[in-house]
């Protein structure tokens, strides 16, 4: 019996999209009441969590991940043209890799979910008022920079997704694990590195 059968279950990893994508848009939709610019608070309202290592400060993003600017590579095409364009490519590609996994690769399957869910996130700013709202604020080492660019759950979602993805590896190992089974829905089994014998 496969242990992790409903880890690997694509029912799960779509619920957690929509369910990353929620959390996100309902933070967004809650940054922005709580932190925007009123009459008594022209800047912004700015809530210390953690003092000034971790904060929520309302902030905008025009452009990509770390306010970087891709969408000035095509200046023919509006950013939201851009972006949708760059989100549909994304996503495609996404469900291609997911599709190509084993089917027991539970692990790499949901850090693809979790960066799909991300993106859809964003993309749902970019379509909704043109920008992606931003309220995680978190201090930096000083000699590095002074602090890390504002960031949101999507964000959250896409880097520790690629991190799921790029250390399941160390983890299957620690785990004496390794995945098996059919691509594209085949099925399959899933069978532990140790070398034991199937029953």
């Amino acid at each position: 019996m496969n242990r992790f059968r409903i880890l690997s279950s694509w029912k799960l990893h779509l619920t957690l999209v929509f369910f990353a994508i929620f959390l996100d848009q309902a933070s967004k939709i809650l940054a922005v009441a709580v932190l925007a610019p009123t009459f008594e608070n022209p800047m912004g309202r700015v809530v210390p969590v953690f003092g000034d290592l971790l904060r929520f400060r309302l902030a905008y993003n025009t452009g990509a991940a770390f306010s970087s600017r891709p969408q000035d590579l095509l200046p023919f095409l509006s950013p939201t043209v851009f972006f949708l364009v760059l989100s549909v490519i994304a996503t495609f590609v996404l469900v291609w890799f997911y599709r190509s996994l084993k089917q027991g690769d539970f692990l790499a399957r949901m850090g693809i979910a979790m960066i799909v869910s991300g993106a859809l996130g964003n993309f749902a700013d970019r379509m909704r008022i043109g920008k992606v709202v931003d309220f995680i604020d978190c201090d930096f080492p000083d000699f590095i920079m002074e602090r890390w660019p504002t960031f949101n759950v999507a964000d959250c979602c896409v880097t520790v997704g690629v991190a799921v993805v790029l250390l399941s590896p160390v983890f299957y190992k620690f785990l004496k694990y390794t995945p098996t089974g059919g691509r594209n829905g085949q099925k399959g089994t899933d069978k532990k590195i140790s070398g034991e014998k199937e029953n």
